[in-house]
């Protein structure tokens, strides 16, 4: 098993998947700082991971120990149960010990995939996550950032935005310490906030003036087909601003505080060192 801070020469790798998105690569990172060797799973990589070519999954999963699950673009979308049951099937055959996987809060589909890791037989753990702090310096919202115009369709409803770093220390903690075998962690931040009340916090953070200004969803929808976004993107964006942001995860959670024994980042000190590092000047 592995053990935080000891160089591991001879341990069996993690596979990483998603090795290049948000979390995924924070994970990678992280891993490696541990003197844990990764694997990266992404279709970039050698070898190569694609959700969409399960021939090729089993070059990637030789001689891996644990496995962290992160789905694109997201497990909600049609077919994410079919190729996470396939992955689990390969994983044992390949003698994986050890699946963890990053779910989203209040998505039914994504705990329909929850249940085919608990029910593999291997060890597992599920971190639940939602919204990201980093959605608004890595993610869709980053320009409107830049722009001081947050148009999105969405009202008054309150959401626990939760730090990406904190749900990478989760994953590697899972990934790591055996004790999280078993354990599902749902993380958040440690408040709720609006999109008004995000959007003054990097108006602080930044000096400008940023604005949240709530827009009508066809609207918002067609913004993001015109902007020339794949269709998976689409759909997702439509998903997730007409079903999962209608309240129902307007609440705090526990997991950071149960699986790291801290507290989570708060968005204000998440926009600080952003805005310290210039990424969110004014577009000229």
């Amino acid at each position: 098993m592995f053990k935080f801070g000891k160089k591991q020469d001879t341990a069996r790798p993690v596979l990483v998947l998603g090795s290049t998105g948000k979390i995924g690569r924070r994970v990678a990172t992280k891993l490696s700082d541990l003197n844990v060797p990764v694997r990266q799973g992404s279709r970039s990589a050698v070898p190569s991971f694609d959700w969409s070519n399960e021939k090729g999954w089993d070059a990637c999963l030789d001689g891996v120990e644990s496995v962290y699950i992160s789905y694109a673009p997201d497990l909600a979308v049609p077919g994410a149960t079919d190729a996470i049951r396939a992955l689990c099937q390969r994983a044992k055959t390949k003698g994986v010990e050890r699946l963890v996987l990053l779910s989203g809060r209040g998505e039914a589909e994504a705990q329909a995939c929850e249940a085919i890791v608990q029910q593999s037989g291997l060890d597992w753990t599920i971190v639940r996550a939602s919204w990201f702090h980093q959605n608004f310096s890595e993610g869709a919202f980053l320009d409107m950032v830049r722009t001081g115009q947050i148009t999105l369709p969405v009202g008054e409803v309150a959401e626990p935005f939760v730090d990406a770093d904190d749900i990478a220390d989760v994953a590697v903690a899972a990934l790591t310490e055996s004790r999280h075998s078993g354990e599902v962690y749902e993380v958040t931040g440690p408040r709720l906030m609006t999109f008004d009340e995000i959007a003054a916090e990097l108006s602080q953070a930044s000096g400008r003036d940023i604005q949240f200004v709530q827009i009508p969803h066809d609207a918002f929808v067609d913004g993001v087909k015109a902007s020339g976004a794949p269709q998976e993107v689409v759909w997702m964006m439509d998903y997730l601003f007409s079903t999962v942001l209608d309240g129902r995860n307007a609440y705090l959670t526990d997991g950071v505080q149960r699986a790291l024994g801290r507290e989570p980042k708060d968005f204000a000190d998440y926009a600080r060192e952003v805005a310290s590092s210039g990424l969110w000047r004014a577009v000229a």
